[in-house]
């Protein structure tokens, strides 16, 4: 037997608080590396436009020159959200909540319509209106009809991609790779004049910030109000 000095200096024998401890720091370091990621592509969405005048609550946004033609056009955006929520809810319930990749799509689920409805909530609120309708982006409180600001499609892709990166991020950087997804439609909602640059990014945070709260949570929020049968989901079924 070795002594217990001995011992607890061998690799991976240290006490379970240590061990506890080094997991909680490399799960903080996950999550700050996802916010990390965030402002990194932030920065390349704003960078080309950084010599530009602008206007929004930021000062950044301004009209800039149209294109709806290639990867950029509205059909490819609505194939992703559309993609998107297809692909999350039918993980949900094809996979249920009895193992890690059908508890992480239950928390993308609830961070995608979480994300959604705040910027829903906040389209009613601010009433801005989109580039397509003004070279304006001061143009807030201007009629129910008017939602630019944030964009929601943003902030549920942000939400949708967020909880796989803080569940798998620490093992498998490539995961972080989810976030040319929300990257892709910001940029392409500007070039479409669909929304400002300050629409996508504070769209952008909000899946962000509420997809790391999902990720962190004990359990999924959706889940917890669903029959057995659903959390089961159906690959356990049959």
């Amino acid at each position: 037997m070795l002594p217990a000095k001995a011992w607890r200096k061998l690799p991976g024998t240290g006490s379970w608080s240590a061990r506890h401890g080094r997991r909680h720091r490399i799960g903080g370091a996950s999550h700050r590396l996802i916010l990390l990621s965030t402002l990194a592509a932030v920065g390349g969405l704003l960078c080309p436009q950084a010599a530009h005048a602008g206007g929004g609550p930021f000062g950044i946004d301004h009209r800039i020159a149209y294109d709806n033609s290639g990867i950029w056009k509205r059909s490819n955006q609505t194939l992703l959200i559309n993609g998107t929520i297809l692909t999350v809810i039918g993980g949900s319930l094809i996979l249920g909540d009895q193992d890690g990749l059908g508890d992480t799509f239950w928390r993308s689920l609830d961070a995608m319509a979480i994300s959604g409805a705040i910027a829903e909530g906040g389209k009613l609120v601010f009433q801005r209106e989109r580039p397509s309708q003004t070279s304006d982006p001061n143009r807030f409180f201007k009629g129910s009809g008017n939602q630019s600001f944030p964009s929601g499609e943003v902030a549920a892709i942000a939400g949708a991609v967020t909880p796989f990166m803080v569940k798998y991020g620490r093992d498998d950087p490539a995961v972080y790779a989810l976030e040319l997804l929300p990257l892709y439609d910001a940029i392409a909602r500007v070039k479409t004049h669909g929304h400002w640059q300050s629409d996508v990014l504070v769209g952008w945070g909000i899946g962000t910030a509420v997809g790391i709260w999902a990720g962190r949570r004990e359990h999924p929020l959706i889940v917890s109000w669903m029959p057995h049968g659903i959390q089961v989901g159906y690959t356990h079924r049959f």
